[in-house]
This record gives structure tokens, sequence and C-alpha cells, in this order.
């Protein structure tokens, strides 16, 4: 059986609630929501204060959010207003400073906040967000099994890619071979691209025929548990690499073990992704890569720690993150290879095995 953490979250926000002047915090954001409740439906919010956690949502999951939820929160379910519900919760114990996700709140939701009453309303920013960097062991696992899968699905479907069929059709295999393996859904929309259109970091899929020695990239993913894995591979189709493929493709493949071998707990988002940009510069590669390193991984598929030339945050010990070195080149292609990684006080721990030399599929 896994630990239950969510006890443990809470306690731990408390304590930067009350570093940071605040009583109580509302949280809005449904990520947040179920990392600190378990709560995984679309509609809910999550008050927090020293004595108590309440959940309030709607008539939709009054079964589903207490069986979720458990002992880690008091659960309100409201058919007409949570609004004019959470001002009922709030009159029992009322806070003389409640906090909110300046992040997250809309502006029609923060009028209502507003409308509350309540003596004093600050913004507060990532609090929660900054407790998700650092990964416990079932959610390592969660991410670790998503990695897996996704990755089983990819070799199903690179064995039966034919020269001639669409990116699209390509796409809808692999998506439908992560579902059949247990996926829970897809963190993203998947990204098949060959020839040029490869050279587009976010090409999509399209209806382009793949011919005969195209680069093909496939950046895709898998959830297990509510969380995300995101991994990328470039192959070529049909016909062996020409030298260029093969150059190219060996630089990003040493800018991203350079990079991974490189990562430590401490460092700044802008010192990992110097580590893959300089061994591209070093391959007169640097000005081709124009997007950052790499993100942290969780919850969502994408968030905090940042791996980016603006990244001055300090990646903390049990951070997952993806390491993506790319180079793109217009009317040619583009190479990208990712894999996810977790920082670990001893150095990286490859939740997936890193990317192969090149090879030709099928």
């Amino acid at each position: 059986m896994p630990a239950d953490r969510r006890g443990d979250r809470q306690a731990a926000l408390r304590r930067r609630l009350a570093d940071a002047g605040l009583d109580a915090l509302l949280v809005t954001y449904l990520p947040n929501v179920r990392y600190l409740t378990g709560f995984t439906g679309s509609a809910g919010m999550v008050l927090l204060d020293p004595v108590r956690t309440v959940l309030l949502t709607d008539p939709r999951y009054a079964v589903q959010a207490p069986a979720e939820v458990g002992a880690s929160a008091a659960v309100e379910i409201e058919p007409v207003s949570l609004w004019e519900r959470l001002g009922t919760v709030l009159t029992a114990h009322r806070p003389s400073v409640l906090g909110f996700e300046r992040d997250h709140l809309t502006v029609r939701s923060a009028e209502r906040l507003a409308g509350l009453g309540l003596p004093r309303v600050e913004a507060a920013g990532g609090a929660v967000e900054s407790l998700r960097q650092a990964k416990d062991p079932e959610e390592v696992d969660a991410i670790r099994a998503a990695a897996s899968l996704a990755l089983e699905a990819l070799e199903t479907v690179l064995a039966t890619v034919r020269v001639g069929e669409s990116e699209r059709s390509v796409a809808a295999r692999l998506e439908a071979e992560l579902r059949q393996l247990g996926s829970e859904w897809h963190p993203f929309q998947t990204i098949v691209a060959s020839g040029p259109r490869s050279a587009l970091p976010h090409a999509g899929s399209s209806g382009r025929p793949i011919a005969a020695g195209d680069l093909l990239l496939l950046d895709f993913g898998a959830i297990v548990d509510g969380y995300c894995a995101d991994l990328t591979r470039t192959v070529v189709v049909g016909a062996e690499p020409d030298s260029r493929q093969q150059e190219r493709y060996q630089a990003v493949r040493t800018a991203q073990q350079t990079a991974i071998a490189g990562l430590r707990p401490g460092q700044s988002g802008q010192e990992a992704d110097r580590l893959a940009r300089a061994s591209l510069n070093s391959a007169g590669l640097g000005a081709a890569f124009r997007h950052s390193l790499g993100h942290g991984i969780g919850l969502e598929v994408h968030e905090d720690p940042r791996l980016a030339p603006t990244a001055d945050g300090l990646l903390p010990v049990g951070a997952v993150v993806t390491v993506e070195p790319g180079v793109y080149f217009e009317d040619w292609g583009g190479i990208r290879l990712e894999d996810d990684i977790l920082l670990t006080a001893h150095g990286p721990a490859l939740l997936s095995p890193g990317a192969p030399p090149l090879r030709v599929v099928p």
C-alpha cells in the first residue's frame, strides 16, 4: 500500500503560510487540489487554515469526492454556488489574512472572492507548486511506470511505420497503443513530424506522407496514477541515414548525455541548460538549439523547475525533469531527444533509458 503523504504535504504548506504571514490559503488550481487531497474531479476548491482542510465541490462528486479525499479533508457538497458556500465555511473560522493563488484565479473569481467581505485578501504565488517540485517515492514510481509504458507503445508502433503513410496515422496508432497499455490519457497532443516538418519544435501531426529517408520525430507521453512522462525520439524511415543525419543526431545525443551526466541538485536552471548548449556550440550547432533544455514533470507535463537560459531557480533534490536538446534546420528537418531524469542527492537517475544511436524503421 503506497504511503499517504497528504497530511505531510498539508503540514508543510501550513508552515509556509505561517512564514508568509497568511492565516489561510484558498487553492483553486485543480492539480494543486489533487496534490493536497487526492480529489480528481473537474470542479472544486480547497480552503486550508491552521486547523482544517475543507474541499468544496458540487453534487456530481457527492460519491467520488469523499472516497478520494478520505480523512485528508472535510468535504462540502454545494449544489448552487461554491463561492457562497465558501463564504459560509469562512464564517466559522474567519481568517485575518486569506491568500489566493494569483497565477490561477480568474478575474471573475477574484471579484467573487472580494465580495465575501474578508478583512484582508492577498495574492500568494506558487506555495503549492514549490512543494510539488520534490517528488515523493510514489510519485517517482508513477513517472517511471509512465515512461516505461510510453516507450513500450513506441516500440510496437515503430515496427509498423511504412513509407507513404501519413504522420497522423502514425500518431493515431501511437495514441491508441498508449491507451491499450494503460495510459490514463495523453499528457499533451502527440507530435509526429516528418522530413522538413520535423524542424518545427511543436509541429503537431499532419496529413503529410512520410518519405523514404525522412527524419521522423515523435514527441509523446503517458499518464499513470495521475503522473506524466514526456519523451521524444527521432528515427529515419525506410532508408539508411545519410552522413549529415548521422552527424547531427550524434551531436544531439552527445549533448543530451553530457547534460544528464552533469545535472546536480543545487544547480540553477541556467547552469543545467548551459551543459547541453555548450556541447552543441562545440559541434557548431548552438544556433540551431531554439528552445530551453527542459522542465519539471509530475501531475502536469510542464511544471517547475525549469531548465532554461533565463531560469535562475535552483534544482531541488527529488525533482524530476526532462532533458531534451534539439537542433532544427528549415527545409531539412530537426532532431530532438528527450528523457525523464530524477535528481537525487547523489546525482541524476534515469527514469527512461536515454536515447539510443540513430536507427532506421521499420
